[in-house]
């Protein structure tokens, strides 16, 4: 399991160009990231593409996973945030 959640964090970070080590922003409030989350939850099909995969701080990424947060928001969010 390991192996695919680092995968997955890897994917966002090489295609935005972070390190490691980087400051990497909360696509919702630019605070900083903690979390990598899928928009479309991998056990609903979601798959580990970038347009699949959103950073998200601790509050926004419990809130998503708590309903708080709908998929078609947070999908349009990111399509915004890709195509800045």
């Amino acid at each position: 399991m390991a192996t695919k959640r680092t995968n997955y964090k890897k994917v966002y970070l090489k295609h935005f160009g972070y390190g490691d080590q980087d400051f990497v922003p909360c696509e919702l409030c630019e605070s900083g990231a903690a979390e990598v989350h899928h928009v479309n939850y991998r056990s609903l099909g979601g798959g580990n593409d970038i347009e699949n995969l959103m950073a998200l701080c601790r509050f926004h990424h419990d809130l998503a996973h708590a309903g708080g947060l709908k998929e078609d928001f947070l999908q349009d969010v990111h399509d915004q945030f890709l195509n800045q």
